[in-house]
Formats: C-alpha cells, sequence, structure tokens
C-alpha cells in the first residue's frame, strides 16, 4: 500500500504501526510537549529577567541534554513521546544539537511531510514517535 490510499496512516511507509506505542507522535501532543518545555524554559529565565535569548538558551539546553539522555525531552515523556532515529535506536550526540537549532528556526518544524514529520527531524533522520 502506498503513503497515497486513503487507508495510509503517518508512518506506514516507515513501518511504524498505526496506534499506539511506536506510531508517529500526533500533533496535539507534540505541542503539549513544546508548551512544557518552554514554560519551563520561560520559568527557568526569571533568574535572568526574563530575557528572550535566555529562554531560547534555556528551551535549547534542555532539548541538547533530554534527547540523548533519555531520548526524549521533560515535555515528550509527560506526553508520552520518545525520540528515535527512523529505523529505530538511539539518536547521538550531534543530532539533538542540529534538531534543536532547526527547532528554534521554527520554519523547519511547521512544514511536514506525509508522515507527520519535520523537516527538522528528517534533516538528521529522526522521528517522534509515542512510548
Amino acid at each position: 500500500m502506498t503513503s497515497n490510499a486513503p487507508d495510509a496512516c503517518p508512518g506506514q511507509r516507515l513501518g511504524l504501526p498505526r496506534d499506539g506505542a511506536g506510531s508517529v507522535a500526533r500533533v496535539g501532543r507534540r505541542i503539549g510537549a513544546l508548551v512544557i518545555d518552554y514554560g519551563a524554559a520561560y520559568l527557568i529565565s526569571g533568574f535572568f529577567a526574563f530575557d528572550a535569548l535566555a529562554i531560547l538558551a534555556i528551551f535549547g539546553a534542555i532539548q541538547i541534554v533530554f534527547l540523548p539522555t533519555l531520548q526524549a525531552s521533560p515535555g515528550h515523556r509527560i506526553f508520552g513521546l520518545r525520540l528515535e532515529m527512523v529505523g529505530g535506536g538511539w539518536v547521538g550526540l550531534w543530532r539533538p544539537i542540529i534538531r534543536t537549532v532547526l527547532l528554534i528556526v521554527v520554519i523547519p518544524a511547521v512544514i511536514w511531510d506525509a508522515d507527520q514529520r519535520g523537516l527538522h527531524d528528517k534533516a538528521v533522520g529522526t522521528i517522534l514517535v509515542r512510548r
């Protein structure tokens, strides 16, 4: 079955299940995780007078520290998500850095393919899935 079929689901052509553990993370969970991570960065930035650059730096640090160690940011964990390589496995150390820079730029994160992978994930070969 091709991804253009009416009953195709995100991740199907990557061999991922339609729903449940291992399926592609849907938009609601992704946005919820982003709100948690950005909110945490905002609160922590209070120590730096809520400076906009401090917020972005803290958000980036949260992503870069937690993605390679726990396969998920705190927001991802709360919403039952994990980041992995498209074929499965650990994302390594450099992928979270590149992914986070692209996420902060925003545009790559809001352009998706049929598998609901943003350009920031496609660029580094990762996918956000449900735990």
